[in-house]
């Protein structure tokens, strides 16, 4: 692969969809919100005042792995802030959703595929560019929003020893490792949906059915039904790394350059 050409491609698709009000309005307001309302929802609860009602039965039983070195009000924190974890890896799957779904379709109607295809670029390395545009946004909005949830606890008095284990190995694997391999695959799932999908609107929507299974794990850790932590966050990055290979062939083989303009007409 030719990494110029697809430096090239990035470029090309920032400077594009970037004119685009409601990309940016998703890039940017979507991660304010998801890293808001944690923020949000602990300041309202007072802190670990607020939380001093709780007790170890309102935790599930393994919590208490997770614990070690924690005493007391420390403990309880730390188990309600783990809860918005998946908030965070909610970011990589919505927002390249949206920048892939225009980049790819938006194509069709703005008339600007058929010249790159025309290039001597390989399927591989423009769809590589095109999702690269889409991932490194949402991956670095995702840290950059659990940077400012780190910061806004700290500021919101929660404890030290509650703030260093935001970067204990689960919530690293979480934000660092997971995160990224999942804006792959809801690249992947964009792409695969712009491919037959006739209009950009049509794309997102369809392709946005990709948060479905995270928004389940997140609402059945809500209901105690699940535990997030370091063996399951494992997991979860091994089942989403093989998911992606599988995607991004499927991609690729899915993205027929030689018939897809005639499709589109």
């Amino acid at each position: 692969m030719n990494v110029h050409k697809m430096w090239v491609i990035v470029r090309k698709e920032w400077a594009e969809v970037f004119r685009n009000r409601f990309v940016l309005f998703t890039v940017g307001f979507l991660p304010l919100i998801l890293t808001a309302l944690p923020l949000i929802i602990l300041g309202v609860s007072g802190s670990a005042e607020g939380l001093t009602g709780l007790s170890g039965a309102d935790m599930p039983a393994n919590f208490e792995s997770l614990c070690e070195g924690l005493e007391g009000s420390d403990c309880l924190q730390y188990f309600f802030v783990t809860q918005f974890m998946l908030l965070f890896m909610l970011m990589p799957l919505a927002i390249p959703v949206t920048i892939a779904s225009y980049s790819i379709v938006g194509e069709k109607t703005t008339r600007t595929l058929e010249p790159v295809l025309a290039t001597p670029i390989t399927t591989l390395e423009l769809l590589m560019g095109k999702s690269l545009a889409a991932a490194l946004p949402a991956v670095a909005a995702t840290w950059i929003g659990f940077l400012l949830f780190v910061a806004g606890s700290m500021f919101l008095s929660v404890g030290p020893s509650v703030v260093a284990r935001f970067f204990d190995p689960l919530w690293i694997i979480a934000i660092f490792l997971v995160s990224p391999l999942l804006a792959i695959a809801s690249v992947s799932v964009a792409v695969m949906v712009s491919s037959r999908a006739q209009d950009p609107r049509v794309a997102e929507q369809l392709s946005m059915l990709v948060i479905m299974p995270l928004l389940g794990l997140f609402f059945g850790q809500i209901m105690g039904l699940i535990f997030i932590d370091r063996r399951m966050i494992l997991l979860l990055a091994g089942i989403v790394a093989l998911i992606d290979v599988g995607l991004v062939a499927f991609a690729t083989r899915l993205f027929e350059r030689e018939t897809i303009l005639v499709r589109w007409k």
